[in-house]
């Protein structure tokens, strides 16, 4: 607290401080006079806008008792004569004239009509109505319910069928002889009469009437004074036996004014007016600290942002100089933004092996094409090359005009050397399901060898019994006997040194290769190790190629392991097959989708199919329904299948068993090269 000068005599402020009530008192007067000459007119247009409101609601509570009233009495009139026909009083023409004095004494009526107890007509004041039917649907199920509950309702008002207008509330009164339902009286409103007829017309030169029903769809209203302007309602129900209904109220006129004379609406127009530039110039300074407060948040959190990132960003104008950079783009290509932004190309991330697919890239950024998406490879500060994904696309500014291009880019090293291990495992994976299936194979192969070898130890002892034979007798050496032995062992020699070859070439460890393969020449090689599993279960193979079938671009030793799994697979689902049926057919085909040039390979057997809880898990990796299997075999298969860009499916034998299938894309030499460097990487470019 700062103590006063000692001059000062007690009691009295220092004379700089006095200006300060002498603007201070004048604003406050003014501020008050201002509350006063607003709250006047504010509280007196209130005050009279709450006499209208509470005026309205109770013209409009008479309203509905004046329509509910007159409703009664005609209820009163109409169950009196339901009354007095069921009595047998009331019949034929002095019913009629009933219902056509009590037409004429309600002019809301429009027509009175008697059914008998099955619903057929009996009588009717409309000659031009001659069935149940050209009521309405409501009108229809009330009579159903007057019959059920035997008291009388009103139907929800609906035009006839068919028709769009009038509105009409029918009203059903049963007819009892003693306790027996013998039919019912239909007296049908306009409901355009009872807002005519039933409401004063003083009330509705003020207001727009509109009867609604519970879901606030009109029925049908009375606007004889214009539309309501919405400012003073009501909404009241009007409850009817068996329905309910809303009267609403919407009064003509407008709020009472604020401004009573022209002399305080000038005064307050000139106070507000001095009130609202001090609040304008004091709402713009204070939205210009608050935008300039926003815009350094946005700037601090953006900046925060895009250094936080692993993903490098890279903007460019139209002419393809860089823009913006952010220190992850930075610290990928291990330059500073200050030597990246505003360089036009060759940029000093690009590899010079790879400069030529820079350029053309280059060119169609000034084109005004770009590859959403590709890979390619930079090169570091150091001298590293590294491979890298970007994805790139327009830049356009507020008023949507493009301005350039901007691109994120990710160093995808990590996941090439994943890849890579992937494909290494896989091919580790293959190659052990070949040595596998070599060793399950191996007694049957034993088999099949010990027969070409013990053949040829047959015809070598042959030939050498006729030589000593010759030497012992001294006589020449018969070379028509001594030729077919040798013929035949040499065969035989050919047929083990065959199967060996194919189970060397099956097992051998080696990357994959895509080349053009003859269809035919792929079954043909791997039918022998096919027929050695078929002979040990009894089941004949049968192969169907189409002629005239084009090469296809494929891995030779992939889809042979493809084929001896699927075979296996087949031969081993007949083995509780009747021997008759144990039929393996491997074919070949065109393949039958459309603009499709390659072939159709498909495996069939005839054994015990695929159950459906079983297809769901066929291809999954380690499920297998063999009790020594590892459950890789199908997984392999498919993995293989997928390599050449295609699926592998299967389908029910419509003769029994399984069918699967793949499809091979037809290729040449010329095109498999191109196509595995394809498949292996990525070939560089960049932007």
């Amino acid at each position: 607290m700062t103590p006063l000068p000692p001059s000062t005599p007690f009691g009295l402020l220092p004379s700089g401080r006095r200006p300060a009530w002498r603007w201070l008192l004048p604003i406050l007067l003014v501020l008050l006079f201002l509350f006063i000459m607003l709250w006047l007119p504010w509280q007196s247009q209130r005050m009279e806008s709450n006499e209208r409101q509470e005026q309205l609601i109770a013209d409009t509570l008479w309203v509905e008792q004046t329509i509910r009233y007159q409703l009664g009495r005609n209820e009163e009139s109409l169950r009196q004569m339901a009354g007095e026909v069921g009595a047998g009083y009331l019949a034929g023409p002095r019913l009629r004239d009933r219902m056509q004095a009590l037409l004429r004494n309600n002019h809301e009526f429009v027509r009175i009509i008697q059914l008998h107890a099955d619903g057929s007509m009996a009588m009717s004041t409309d000659d031009a109505l001659t069935s149940l039917q050209e009521l309405s649907e409501p009108s229809r199920e009330a009579a159903i319910v007057v019959k059920l509950s035997r008291a009388p309702v009103y139907a929800m008002p609906a035009p006839p069928p068919g028709q769009s207008a009038p509105m009409l509330l029918d009203y059903h009164v049963p007819l009892f002889t003693g306790n027996q339902y013998v039919g019912s009286l239909v007296a049908s409103y306009s409901v355009a009469n009872i807002l005519s007829e039933l409401i004063p017309w003083w009330f509705a030169q003020d207001n727009e009437i509109v009867l609604t029903d519970l879901y606030d769809r009109v029925i049908d209203k009375r606007a004889a004074g214009g539309p309501g302007r919405g400012v003073y309602t009501h909404r009241h129900p009007l409850d009817l036996p068996g329905v309910t209904l809303n009267l609403a109220t919407n009064s003509v006129k407008s709020a009472p004014k604020l401004m009573p004379s022209l002399l305080v609406g000038s005064v307050i127009a000139l106070s507000l007016g001095l009130l609202w530039s001090l609040w304008a110039l004091w709402r713009d300074i204070t939205r210009r600290l608050a935008a300039e407060g926003a815009l350094r948040r946005q700037v601090a959190f953006r900046s925060a942002m895009e250094n936080s990132l692993i993903t490098g960003l890279r903007a460019r104008d139209l002419e393809g100089r860089i823009t913006y950079v952010n220190p992850a783009f930075c610290q990928m290509v291990g330059l500073p933004a200050e030597s990246l932004v505003g360089k036009l190309p060759p940029m000093p991330y690009w590899a010079p092996e790879a400069m030529d697919e820079y350029q053309q890239r280059f060119a169609s950024v000034l084109a005004g094409t770009v590859s959403p998406q590709f890979e390619t490879i930079f090169q570091r500060a150091s001298g590293e090359r590294f491979p890298v994904l970007i994805f790139e696309s327009p830049l356009v500014d507020e008023t949507g005009k493009q301005t350039g291009w901007m691109g994120s880019i990710l160093d995808i090293s990590d996941r090439k050397r994943v890849e890579d291990l992937n494909r290494r495992q896989q091919e580790k994976l293959q190659s052990s399901a070949r040595l596998a299936t070599m060793g399950e194979l191996a007694s049957t192969l034993a088999h099949e060898l010990n027969q070409p070898l013990a053949a040829i130890s047959s015809y070598a002892t042959g030939a050498l019994n006729l030589i000593r034979q010759s030497q012992e007798r001294g006589t020449a050496i018969d070379a028509e006997l001594l030729t077919p032995a040798l013929e035949r062992a040499a065969t035989q020699a050919q047929r083990a040194g065959h199967i060996i070859r194919s189970v060397h070439t099956f097992v051998k460890r080696r990357e994959p290769r895509r080349e053009a393969v003859e269809v035919q020449d792929l079954i043909g090689s791997v039918l022998p190790l096919v027929e050695l599993q078929a002979r040990q279960y009894f089941v004949s193979i049968q192969v169907q190629i189409a002629p005239g079938l084009p090469p296809v671009l494929a891995d030779r030793v992939m889809l042979e392991q493809v084929l001896l799994n699927l075979t296996r697979n087949g031969i081993e689902s007949m083995q509780n097959t009747d021997p008759a049926r144990r039929v393996l057919r491997i074919a070949a085909e065109p393949d039958p989708q459309p603009g499709s040039t390659g072939v159709l390979v498909s495996v069939a057997d005839q054994g015990h199919g695929i159950p459906e809880e079983v297809a769901e898990r066929l291809f999954s990796p380690f499920f297998s329904t063999k009790a020594e299997g590892m459950g890789m075999g199908l997984n392999i298969c498919r993995s293989a299948i997928e390599f050449h860009g295609s699926k592998l499916v299967h389908a029910p034998n419509p003769g029994g068993g399984t069918i699967f299938r793949f499809a091979l894309r037809a290729g040449t030499e010329e095109a498999s090269a191109g196509t595995s460097e394809a498949g292996t990487a990525a070939a560089p470019a960049a932007r």
